[in-house]
């Protein structure tokens, strides 16, 4: 069962570090999660060994992350010579430039209004500026996906989709299995930026394009000539080559780390030494780590990693928590549609394997108080309706769920026959009639705690 293998022993082993998916992503491009409104945010994963600690405890150095730029997938390099490493870099640095421009360039849709930008907004930590549960798109800007935005930023360290998910020898037991981990959509199916950004642009629902339109848009866009100085003279001579140098480029601005993983958060000053955080924000972090009261971290991982590189505050695992049916959604209209995450509707290779039903991949909680819809479906809009949700989802079902004829109807955007995948590790270990994990008060430290996780805090400005 995948809720045994999301469980305690999975996160002990990884809650030593994650230096396999740092090392990783020296040489995996990090995702363009673009409109994705196929698709994540805010859910916790099976219990774990989550040591309570307090920030002087994790405080020590952290060492800046850099990742080593990719030799790009394309680039105008002589055929049959190899680049050289500042050649490598130069383009690295030309492509980052495009991607940026590409970014912000809502040309490349279909109805001409609807950038990346346009959904993940960096003055909202790249996710919706606006309070929709999933975006608008399509040609005539009106059509609703069926899943919410997720943000862009600290992306870097998602390791590939994988079944089953080994810590590297140094960092853990290798010969325990953590179940399916990683990919960089809620439902784990693409792992490359490249592969990730072709969703969005070509999906009827989102920015509505094709290779054609992207490439014609390119051509005539201010920054053609630039285009041709990173990709060669003939790059426009060939649509599909035009369209994979875009995925390329939005793909390389994408690991720019003072963009998308500054780790410039008030959490990481304290870590760092630089500031103390507030009675309320201590006490929100105890119970964040607590198993007993939160048990946040047994998936969105608090501490460092061993080789003292900063948390990134998910495991990238996919688990079921059971959140509830969001009626607001057109696609469920359909009493017969169910969301159903792994194994479909969008992704389509582990269609039929049961065990895969219901599960979505554990988000980063970076830059969460940004947010304006919290989890796969949008279904919540404030982080104290997740955190209570978490903590009276089994005490108190009548408040989420639907209630018929006196029956609470649990679990309702989920069939029975899947029920069996999803998580009942604390704060899920309750039953009605019990005290809830976390009373109000301490949901309110909890948030607090969450906001700590903001980046672009600067301790000489307090």
């Amino acid at each position: 069962m995948l809720r045994g293998l999301n469980g305690k022993l999975k996160n002990r082993v990884r809650a030593g570090s994650l230096r396999a998916c740092w090392l990783a992503a020296a040489w995996l491009p990090v995702a363009l999660a673009a409109c994705d409104a196929h698709g994540p945010e805010g859910e916790t994963r099976a219990g774990a060994s989550a040591t309570t600690v307090t920030v002087a405890s994790l405080a020590a150095s952290t060492p800046r992350v850099s990742v080593v730029p990719v030799v790009p997938a394309v680039h105008a390099a002589a055929p049959g010579r190899a680049q050289t490493r500042a050649e490598v870099y130069e383009q690295v640095g030309k492509m980052t430039a495009l991607g940026k421009q590409l970014f912000f360039d809502a040309s490349l849709s279909g109805s001409g209004k609807l950038a990346c930008a346009s959904c993940h907004s960096p003055d909202h930590g790249f996710t919706p500026g606006n309070a929709l549960a999933v975006q608008l798109g399509g040609g005539d800007m009106r059509q609703q996906g069926m899943r919410a935005v997720p943000t862009l930023k600290y992306l870097q360290s998602v390791p590939a989709f994988t079944e089953h998910f080994h810590d590297s020898e140094d960092e853990g037991d290798e010969s325990i299995d953590a179940g399916p981990t990683g990919g960089l959509t809620w439902d784990g199916r693409v792992d490359r930026g490249s592969e990730q950004a072709r969703i969005p642009i070509l999906s009827t629902f989102e920015m509505g394009s094709t290779p054609g339109k992207v490439a014609a848009a390119v051509k005539a866009a201010p920054y053609a000539n630039e285009f041709r100085a990173a990709f060669g003279e003939h790059i426009f001579d060939d649509t599909d080559a035009t369209f994979n140098a875009v995925l390329q480029s939005l793909e390389t601005f994408e690991q720019k780390p003072e963009t998308f993983y500054p780790y410039t958060s008030r959490y990481d000053a304290a870590l760092a030494g630089k500031v103390k955080l507030s009675a309320a924000e201590l006490h929100g972090l105890e119970l964040f780590n607590d198993e007993k009261k939160g048990n946040c971290a047994s998936c969105h991982l608090s501490q460092r990693a061993r080789d003292g590189s900063p948390p990134q505050f998910s495991d990238f695992g996919l688990i079921a928590i059971g959140v509830p049916r969001n009626r607001a959604l057109k696609v469920n209209r359909d009493p017969r549609f169910y969301d159903l995450g792994a194994c479909g509707p969008e992704r389509t290779d582990l269609k039929g394997r049961d065990e895969y039903c219901g599960i979505f991949r554990t988000p980063t909680l970076r830059n969460v108080a940004l947010k304006k819809r919290f989890f796969h479906n949008g279904i919540y809009q404030s982080l104290e309706e997740v955190v209570r949700f978490y903590a009276q989802r089994d005490t108190n079902p009548e408040k989420f769920y639907p209630v018929v004829k006196g029956k609470v109807q649990k679990f309702d955007d989920l069939p029975k026959r899947y029920w069996a995948n999803l998580n009942t590790e604390p704060p899920f270990d309750r039953k009605p009639g019990d005290a809830p994990a976390l009373d109000e008060a301490e949901i309110k430290d909890v948030v607090a705690f969450l906001n700590t996780l903001t980046d672009g805090y600067q301790p000489a400005a307090h």
